[in-house]
């Protein structure tokens, strides 16, 4: 149950969680938070020990690397996926490392940490290739890497000719956030009258009163994070569907200047319908129970025709 749902390894000294136990059965005993911890390390362990088994059989495996922040904590963690087909030809995907990196966040640092976590799965000469995105640092640390295989005379994949994988998501990404850039000043009006809502209950409970006077669907206003565009794009299809309350809305409250005009809200219905193609690709592409990379030139052709149809 703490593994399963991430509850705090306190959990189980709460006094209600075992008088709900005590309740179940008869039999419980009540433990402190060590002993969940430990139980929980060496279910770890067990299970850590029969992936390691089963990657014996293994031929090949395709890693994907990235960095992720804890907003909370403000740590810097690399997270290491790595998919490979097993004995029944069946496509896995299992987390491989979850590791925090401290700064500086350099190539070496991160190619370094990567080469450790492969060696302790005992899987640095299965590599197939290493997929990451187009940050620099990755750059440097993909060429160590690789210089790190022939120093220590490990077989390269591929003889080294498709080591490196651009990420083909990171890719959409950048040509999607090209061109928000371009119209920033109608998702950023958008974003401004969300934010001026969520950050007021009052706002927010009169807002919703509205929506359901107009039978709308009863979905929340969403703020979107700038540099994750899939969430703009929820964002703005919210603000479509709630076109109707930000106007009555604005009756109401006269500091509320976030209505856009019937010209605005065909842009933003035009932008709105131009990021649905690309999330419905990008959908299609982030799959983790199929292979991908056969998909990706067929996806983006799609893309272009569309937006040649567009020009």
């Amino acid at each position: 149950m703490i593994l399963y749902h991430e509850y705090p390894f306190m959990h189980v000294e709460h006094v209600w969680f075992n008088k709900f136990m005590k309740t179940a059965t008869l039999h419980w005993q009540k433990i402190n938070r060590v002993v969940a911890k430990n139980d929980c390390t060496s279910t770890y362990q067990a299970q850590k020990k029969k992936l390691k088994t089963s990657l014996k059989h293994v031929g090949k495996v395709s890693i994907t690397t990235d960095l992720w922040k804890s907003s909370g904590q403000r740590i810097q963690y690399m997270v290491g996926t790595g998919h490979y087909v097993d004995e029944d030809w069946k496509l896995q995907k299992r987390v491989f490392s979850f590791c925090n990196v401290p700064p500086p966040y350099t190539g070496v640092i991160i190619s370094n940490a990567l080469y450790k976590r492969l060696v302790d799965w005992n899987i640095e000469n299965k590599v197939a290739t290493i997929t990451v995105d187009n940050a620099s640092y990755n750059d440097v640390a993909l060429r160590n890497l690789k210089s790190t295989f022939q120093l220590l005379k490990k077989k390269l994949p591929l003889d080294g000719k498709r080591f490196h994988v651009r990420c083909c998501a990171h890719i959409l990404n950048l040509m999607v956030q090209d061109g928000l850039s371009e119209i920033k000043w109608i998702t950023n009006y958008i974003r401004d009258g969300a934010k001026y809502l969520i950050h007021s209950e009052a706002c927010l409970t009169q807002f919703s009163d509205i929506a359901k006077q107009l039978k709308l669907p009863s979905q929340k206003l969403i703020l979107d994070c700038p540099t994750r565009w899939n969430s703009t794009y929820m964002m703005l299809s919210v603000a479509l569907e709630f076109k109707d309350v930000f106007s009555m809305y604005s009756e109401m409250d006269v500091d509320f200047s976030y209505v856009p005009t019937y010209e605005e809200l065909e842009r933003v219905e035009n932008v709105y319908q131009f990021l649905k193609i690309f999330n419905d690709v990008t959908n299609i592409i982030s799959g983790c129970e199929y292979p991908t990379s056969n998909l990706f030139l067929i996806e983006v052709w799609r893309v272009k025709e569309i937006l040649d149809k567009i020009q």
